[in-house]
């Protein structure tokens, strides 16, 4: 028994009287089932606001056979496109009205990846969400068979496990084939981990690139690890070998945070960017058009990759086999690139 005195849980029961509905019209309108007409909805929402009434999970979930809730597996959180489509997710989910459970793995491993998955398929989730660019993870989902949808974003999927991404070979060609078009005979790179699926397809679509246009292929990119760190060790490795000589007029880096250190070794150097060094970067990081010069770079569509990874959830809940074009990466030209410094001209 309650203590007297103590409040007394709100039902649904007290949202049917104050919206003038009955009881299975709110369970209607909680459960999202789309037989209800829009102004008996919205009074149902308003009533629901005004009363302050959360429903029952569990007990929603023994009834409807649903918790409406999506599991996100997701890896290295910290950095900055993985942080963005996560909040993309969110949002998403919570428009279609889901909420996002999160399981944020310190270590991109298979074993990780599948003690998640069993976690939430514990929790009774509607379905999993898995998001990371690295091999193993990559390996672990490819045999996992779960007993709820299990989809992946921005890692490669297959006819049995479908995937949306952003288009990475793409938005390398597009980073690349600007700084040809500007005169520089050819592109250097800064690449990320080896183990990266994002890392491996900016690659492709910068090679790719370099030989469509006939430009010399450099023998193999600088590698990095997504750090400002490591952009900051690569743009003192081709420093020097400017100063010694080496024809580098153009570098693209896997991302802006990199490409943030870059900028900081070449302005040590007293290299100019862009009038001795054009520099290209990936993601538009809210900095980077602030940076000194602003960078140039290929924006990702977080939110929109989010929108799409919770359609393809939910289309796999309903038995669709459907497989989503990927998203389209798009280009920002900002301060940091230029035409190819004239012949003979003095680096400062």
């Amino acid at each position: 028994m309650e203590p007297d005195g103590a409040p007394r849980a709100l039902v649904m029961s007290d949202v049917a009287a104050l919206a003038g509905v009955s009881h299975q019209t709110v369970s209607r309108v909680v459960n999202g089932h789309p037989n209800v007409a829009p102004h008996t909805r919205e009074r149902v929402e308003r009533a629901i606001a005004q009363l302050g009434y959360r429903p029952n999970i569990a007990a929603r979930a023994l009834v409807t056979g649903s918790t409406r809730t999506i599991g996100l597996v997701t890896v290295k959180i910290n950095q900055y496109g993985p942080a963005q489509t996560m909040l993309g997710l969110e949002q998403a989910a919570r428009a279609a009205g889901y909420s996002l459970s999160v399981s944020i793995l310190d270590e991109a491993t298979a074993a990780a990846m599948r003690e998640a998955v069993d976690t939430f398929v514990a929790q009774r989730v509607d379905g999993i969400v898995a998001l990371s660019t690295y091999d193993d993870a990559a390996a672990a989902l490819s045999v996992l068979d779960p007993p709820v949808p299990l989809v992946a974003v921005q890692v490669g999927g297959d006819d049995d496990r479908p995937a949306v991404g952003v288009d990475q070979e793409t938005g390398a060609r597009l980073a690349t084939r600007h700084l040809l078009e500007l005169g520089h005979r050819t592109v250097h790179h800064v690449a990320g981990p080896a183990d990266s699926q994002e890392a491996r397809a900016r690659i492709a679509g910068w090679r790719a690139e370099l030989a469509a246009a006939g430009a010399p292929v450099p023998d193999a990119p600088l590698r990095g690890d997504w750090t400002p760190k490591s952009g900051y060790l690569a743009g003192k490795s081709l420093a020097a070998r400017i100063h010694g000589g080496e024809d580098i007029t153009a570098v693209f880096l896997a991302n802006d945070q990199m490409a943030l250190g870059l900028l900081a070794a070449l302005h040590e150097e007293q290299l100019r960017v862009p009038e001795d060094v054009s520099v290209v970067g990936f993601d538009d990081l809210p900095e980077s058009p602030y940076l000194t010069p602003p960078l140039t770079t290929v924006r990702q569509d977080f939110a929109e990759l989010g929108r799409r990874g919770v359609q393809l959830v939910l289309s796999r809940m309903k038995g669709e086999n459907v497989h989503p074009e990927p998203v389209p990466p798009s280009l920002l030209v900002r301060g940091s690139t230029g035409p190819v410094p004239v012949p003979g001209e003095e680096k400062r």
